[in-house]
């Protein structure tokens, strides 16, 4: 949750450092990103990456078989993934910039990305409708008719589809992406090799690094092989051309990038919600699936039968942030009244939704709360004949909401790669341990390095480390 009290009024994106939140760092290289893949993920703001993905982005899109007014975009999420949207725009998550080993992987998925978009399918992938959401609780773990219900609010982001393509369809695009990288001059079999890292780490599981990648591109067994072949036969089209890898140079643009979930944007830790740079904290109902995105914070009940959604209310006054607040669920003929939370000034509201044909909808518990001039909305929603269950629960989750003063909590930081030059002829496993790495993240680490643990690092190879 990235909220910024800037960005509360135009399309009820949640709080963050507008650094995050605003595309600052994008050169005029294709169209915007789409505010709806944003408000799930976040921009993330690095002018070194980001320039890179343009310019690759744009070298390629020239030499394309479809050129056109296509964007590239780098996310802020730590999972593993790179998609392509219909509209003609590709996106790679800090995440899958991370994972990559060298300029000629990530330029191998760039041209794959592409490819995808100038073979159009995406669009016949929409026509067949096999679409999905992008991962949000709502939908996957919540009741349909409930997700329906809360509207406005916890819809935002929700209209970015993540496309399942099939097996022809991802051998054309590895075809293309072999073509577009060779042609811009980088040795395309490095993009086979990026394939064993994702595989890797899908096998490692755990922890919010695991690939999506491969959820919605399909993996063969002879992929791997089919891609080596391929940069064989481009290698030898291009006529002795030396073709570029790009190993150092792509390692040391990633000095310093965010590792893993960035807390500053808020963490769950022993069933609390902490965001340390709004300085509140929330309780999480126990057994409740949470989800953390930058347009809101959302808590499910794991049946499906409740949700809680911490969204933002604008206005310039409580009264007005409360009513604004009612507009965007929906809220007929609500009850309100002022109390106070922690110390806080709030409003409580009850009533029901009305539903699009006029019906009674879902019944609503919401709490705004006042911190300064941030406004925050905290939404309970559950079926009219279930709200006196779930109402203590939506209640206390209200009345927990309070200042965060522990500073263990109020300085968390992210971890973050640092770019470390090996010393000796030591092992990856060897490097690791004298950077601080303990044993139980070296094969972790060693996936992030695209290396075995045992692998040898002359003198002053290169790799990577983390740290706070």
């Amino acid at each position: 949750m990235n909220f910024s009290p800037v960005r509360l009024g135009a399309a009820l994106v949640l709080l963050g450092s507008l650094a995050s939140a605003t595309p600052t760092s994008r050169t005029d290289q294709g169209p915007e990103p789409d505010p709806q893949v944003l408000a799930q993920f976040g921009l993330y703001n690095n002018p070194t990456l980001q320039r890179l993905i343009d310019t690759k982005g744009q070298q390629m899109n020239k030499v394309s078989d479809r050129p056109g007014n296509y964007g590239f975009t780098i996310v802020d999420s730590p999972i593993i993934n790179a998609f392509a949207t219909p509209d003609g725009h590709v996106y790679f998550t800090r995440g899958i910039m991370a994972h990559f080993n060298n300029e000629a992987q990530f330029a191998g998925v760039l041209g794959h990305e592409l490819g995808h978009i100038t073979a159009k399918h995406g669009q016949s992938q929409q026509r067949r409708s096999t679409v999905a959401g992008i991962g949000l609780l709502l939908g996957s773990i919540v009741a349909p008719k409930l997700a329906q219900s809360i509207g406005g609010i916890a819809q935002q982001g929700l209209g970015v589809l993540f496309l399942k393509y099939g097996r022809d369809d991802e051998r054309e695009s590895d075809q293309l992406g072999v073509k577009y990288s060779t042609k811009i001059g980088y040795d395309a079999s490095y993009m086979a090799d990026f394939f064993q890292t994702l595989q890797r780490s899908e096998q490692a599981g755990g922890g919010s690094s695991t690939p999506t990648f491969l959820s919605s591109h399909p993996n063969s067994a002879d992929r791997y092989a089919t891609v080596k072949k391929l940069a064989a036969q481009a290698k030898q089209n291009a006529g002795g051309q030396q073709l570029n890898v790009g190993r150092d140079s792509y390692l040391r643009m990633l000095e310093g990038l965010p590792y893993g979930e960035d807390p500053r944007q808020g963490f769950v830790e022993g069933g609390v919600f902490y965001h340390p740079d709004l300085k509140f904290r929330m309780p999480i109902p126990s057994g409740w699936k949470s989800q953390n995105s930058p347009t809101q914070f959302q808590m499910a009940e794991p049946n499906g039968k409740a949700i809680i959604a911490l969204v933002p209310a604008s206005g310039g006054s409580l009264d007005a942030a409360a009513q604004a607040l009612a507009k965007a669920v929906g809220l007929q003929s609500a009850n309100a009244q002022r109390t106070t939370i922690n110390g806080f000034p709030a409003v409580v509201m009850q009533g029901q939704q009305a539903d699009q044909q006029g019906q009674a909808g879902a019944a609503v518990l919401a709490h705004v709360i006042q911190d300064g001039s941030n406004y925050y909305g905290i939404v309970g929603l559950t079926a009219p004949a279930s709200l006196s269950s779930y109402a203590n629960t939506f209640s206390g989750v209200a009345q927990g909401f309070s200042r965060l003063t522990d500073a263990n909590k109020l300085n968390r930081q992210s971890a973050k790669i640092r770019i470390k030059a090996a010393t000796g002829n030591q092992t990856l496993a060897q490097a690791l341990s004298a950077s601080g790495v303990p044993t139980n993240r070296h094969e972790e680490l060693a996936i992030l390095n695209g290396m075995q643990r045992t692998d040898r690092l002359p003198k002053g190879m290169l790799f990577k480390t983390i740290s706070q």
